[in-house]
């Protein structure tokens, strides 16, 4: 549109803004059915109950219940429920091998009379024939296509814990087999024990939000190390809250607002017993200087072989610990199967279960052990460490040793550590010395794994099952209270970029110069508001179809609009295709102008350092080219595009004011300066020159790459480097005492403000003040500045200027909407024209205003000939 008809129309415009972010807020959606409260099983606890009517709702749910909180129940009412609200489709459940025996259980105990099932075991097809009966099978069975869950209605994953890891066999398989059921639910008690993202991998699994959606909407990635990804601080709330919203974490029947009686975990106390390390096998440093010890910081072969070595000494202080205790009934876990060998040598009274004995026979030592007929059980975690309750016979558990794998070690923990478990459980872990690393990454993740399950358990104290408040809190993020700040040349604004181009007048603007966010590449700030905060292209797209129109009104008739945009690289291990691919987001952008009524007038094309690229992604690397270069791209250029706004007269090609250029004098035979002549020699710097106008003229423009920092950016230098470059910025800069305080306390947070030097020393012009003196030739711990591509404006400097002299007259007014950290509104001043925009983020808002301001000083100061022509103008 070009013009608004009425404030009625900028009000309605205002309001379908507001329910379009209002929209963007996205839990799990819910595809299943309600069921009252009064028709789940009575006989289940209340909790239990809850939580079936609260999964069957969502359809696609996962329960994170703690030990002994019920999930086997719940995992059969729900397929109880299923088969009577939707009779006919086949409900399978997947658990480990040795787990079946506690399901049967659980149908005997509890499922009887009007709540009565039928479960059967099956291992393939064949043995399904009846759509009435509830089907239990392995997670063999189903990885190895003998049973097709294809053809499933509703499936229920035991011990879910083989999802959590992306790039798994298992679930690399599970995704698409599992994808045609219309309802899936997963349990388990330990999800994501040490790491945050891995929780997204279930969401994947359920269909509640693609795997690569959900890495790009929660996790920032490391631009010095691919696949380095950790939670954004700002996201933090809200990815808790979307995870709430589709899987329920609960610790005890009172998160959920219910009583704990009898849900008292036991004591728990952890024993550890470190046996010295085999010294012969230390091995040498590269340099071939010998070892006292073998090497701490050792991988997984050289944990497995000090494993190997010390397996005698610590096989001993196995039996040892037994001997000690012999009325005790004990697990005894392990990773080798030489260690179960040595294991039953050392201690014949222990019944051993192993990988490759018969099923059955497996299963009925499990079964045994867990009805306390067995009295000592040598195992793998990987085999009955998920799943099996033993705790009615047995508190005591020994380690034979220990490794890397926190999910295996706290799964096997939990076998005893339960609730009904009466004694207090004594855990004794064996390790050498060497393995005091390990050890103490373990111990890490068990920290980290309590912190999750805190935080997860608050969130779920406070908001309970409920959708609708969760998606109150987040809609609180929508919104900013507006604040513009206005000098002599540059007027910007802290609001959304919509609601502010919404106050723009008509036809005002000579240019608008911005580079938009990248689709959901990136987020600039925790609201939705934000168009980073997007689930995809096509949504961030229908948030700029509510800005686009307001760039068209807001610009003069037949001025430019210059979009700064850059292609997206679509990781092969998320879309499936198996290599990089790209997205090709400047073509959208072009698509998405024309739309809304601008012409296309071209496009820039700025290249970028491919060998920085690669170290981001690993996309172009020289090793895979030489392996396979049909899986090669090319580095990603950044683009500007240039659109036009159709002038009010179109049979005239030129805008309604047009952007003119002065041409430079020349000079004759006799060098005397004459007017524009294309035979003669220019005058440098006397106006818009030809060879000037050849190389604007090209779609290929190179950038030295400057741009602006924030403070936050230059005290991530570290000290050594930003005494340097403070010094030097202070010289360049009108001195700015508050943004020199601000640089210093981001310092000051960071932890790297020097408490024995000034790293922050103004400059000074006077000679009678010396600021260059070098007081320290080197320090020690050097910080390299950090990447940080997301804080700054990827915005060159010199391809902003260009594009202003360009494109506008001076004195006339440059549009930014997305201004950053000031980039065009700061250069506009600098070029002599008027800088304005919009900035959603609250800390670059500051950094801007703070660039703008210096910057209107520094061309607004007058120098000496200045002054001095005022003087003579005066009679002095």
């Amino acid at each position: 549109m070009s013009a608004f008809n009425s404030e009625e129309q900028k009000h309605l415009i205002q309001a379908e803004y507001s329910q379009f972010l209002r929209d963007k807020i996205r839990l799990a959606p819910s595809k299943g059915f309600d069921v009252p409260l009064d028709q789940i099983h009575p006989g289940l606890k209340p909790h239990t109950r809850q939580i079936v009517r609260w999964a069957l709702a969502g359809g696609q749910r996962a329960v994170f219940a703690s030990f002994g909180l019920h999930k086997t129940s719940t995992n059969l009412e729900v397929m109880r429920q299923i088969g009577i609200h939707r009779p006919g489709g086949i409900r399978g459940i997947v658990a480990p091998l040795g787990v079946r025996q506690e399901f049967s259980r659980e149908v005997a105990k509890h499922f009887t009379g009007d709540q009565a099932i039928d479960l059967r075991f099956i291992r393939s097809d064949a043995e399904i024939d009846d759509p009435a009966t509830i089907y239990m099978t392995n997670y063999e069975s189903v990885r190895e296509v003998k049973v097709d869950v294809t053809k499933w209605q509703a499936s229920g994953l035991d011990e879910a814990s083989v999802l959590r890891s992306y790039g798994s066999k298992t679930y690399q398989e599970f995704l698409p087999m599992f994808a045609p059921v219309e309802f899936k639910f997963v349990y388990t008690a330990t999800p994501s024990p040490n790491r945050f993202k891995e929780l997204i991998h279930y969401a994947g699994y359920l269909g509640v939000m693609d795997t690569g959606q959900a890495l790009t909407r929660f996790f920032q990635r490391d631009s010095e190390k691919a696949g380095n990804l950790t939670l954004y601080p700002h996201k933090e709330h809200e990815f808790w809250l979307w995870v709430a919203s589709w899987a329920v974490f609960i610790q005890k029947p009172s998160d959920l607002g219910h009583s704990d009686e009898g849900y008292d975990l036991p004591p728990i106390e952890v024993r550890y017993h470190e046996v010295p390390s085999n010294y012969d096998t230390a091995g040498a440093e590269k340099n071939g200087q010998g070892l006292l010890i073998p090497n701490v910081a050792m991988g997984l072969s050289a944990a497995a072989g000090e494993k190997r070595d010390s397996m005698a000494a610590r096989v001993a202080k196995v039996a040892e610990i037994i001997a000690a205790d012999p009325a005790d009934h004990f697990l005894v876990w392990h990773d080798l199967e030489d260690e179960r060998h040595a294991i039953q040598a050392a201690i014949p009274a222990a019944i051993s279960v192993w990988g490759t004995q018969q099923i059955d026979e497996r299963e009925q030592r499990i079964a045994d052990f867990s009805d306390g007929k067995v009295q000592i059980l040598s195992t793998k975690p990987i085999i009955a460490g998920s799943g099996c309750n033993f705790q009615q016979h047995c508190h005591r558990e020994i380690f034979a040793g220990i490794g890397f794998k926190f999910n295996d070690f706290i799964q096997a923990i939990h076998r005893v550590q339960r609730f009904q478990q009466t004694h207090p459980v004594i855990i004794d872990i064996v390790h050498t010395e060497v393995e005091r690393k390990v050890l103490a990454d373990l111990q890490t993740k068990w920290r980290q794994h309590e912190e999750m399950q805190a935080k997860m358990g608050e969130i779920i104290r406070t908001y309970g099952l409920d959708q609708l408040s969760m998606q109150d809190s987040l809609a609180r993020t929508i919104g900013v209270q507006r604040q513009v700040v206005a000098g002599d040349r540059f007027e910007v604004a802290h609001n959304d970029c919509v609601l502010e181009a919404l106050e723009q007048p008509d036809n005002s603007v000579g240019l608008v110069l911005t580079s938009i966010p990248f689709g959901n590449q990136y987020e600039y700030s925790p609201s939705y508001n934000d168009f980073g905060h997007t689930q995809d292209n096509d949504q961030f797209w229908r948030q700029m179809d509510f800005l686009t129109p307001q760039l068209l009104r807001i610009l003069q008739p037949g001025r430019m609009y210059a979009c700064h945009v850059k292609d997206r690289i679509l990781f092969g291990n998320v879309t499936g295709a198996g290599v990089p691919t790209v997205s090709p987001f400047h073509a959208e952008a072009i698509f998405h102008a024309t739309k809304h009524g601008f012409d296309y007038m071209g496009m820039i094309t700025v290249v970028t350092d491919v060998v920085r690229e690669n170290n981001q992604t690993y996309r172009l690397g020289y090793s895979e080219v030489c392996k396979d270069g049909s899986k090669m791209g090319v580095g990603m250029p950044e683009y500007v595009l240039l659109f036009h706004k159709p002038q009010t007269d179109r049979s005239r090609g030129y805008a309604d004011v047009p952007v003119t250029k002065a041409k430079p004098l020349c000079l004759d035979e006799k060098g005397v300066t004459v007017p524009f002549d294309r035979k003669l020699p220019p005058v440098p710097g006397t106006g818009y020159s030809v060879a000037r106008w050849q190389v604007d003229a090209h779609a290929f423009w190179r950038s030295s790459g400057d741009r602006l920092l924030s403070a936050a950016e230059l005290a991530s230098f570290g000290p050594g480097k930003l005494a340097k470059v403070f010094t030097e910025m202070s010289l360049d800069n009108v001195y700015n005492y508050e943004y020199h305080v601000a640089v210093g306390e981001a310092m000051l947070a960071n932890k790297t403000l020097p408490a024995t030097f000034m790293s922050l020393a103004p400059g000074s012009n006077d000679p009678m003040v010396w600021h260059d003196i070098v007081r320290m030739r080197t320090l020690n711990g050097e910080q390299s500045a950090r990447a940080v591509e997301k804080h700054v404006c990827p915005f060159q400097i010199d391809i902003v200027d260009r594009i202003i002299l360009r494109y506008t007259n001076p004195g006339e007014k440059v549009y930014d909407p997305f201004s950053g950290l000031g980039t065009t509104p700061v250069r506009s001043v600098k070029l002599g024209r008027v800088g304005a925009g919009s900035e959603l983020n609250g800390a670059y808002f500051v950094d801007q205003v703070h660039y703008c301001y210096s910057m209107e000083k520094q061309v607004s100061v007058p120098t000496l000939f200045d002054m001095e022509a005022m003087d003579g103008e005066n009679g002095l």
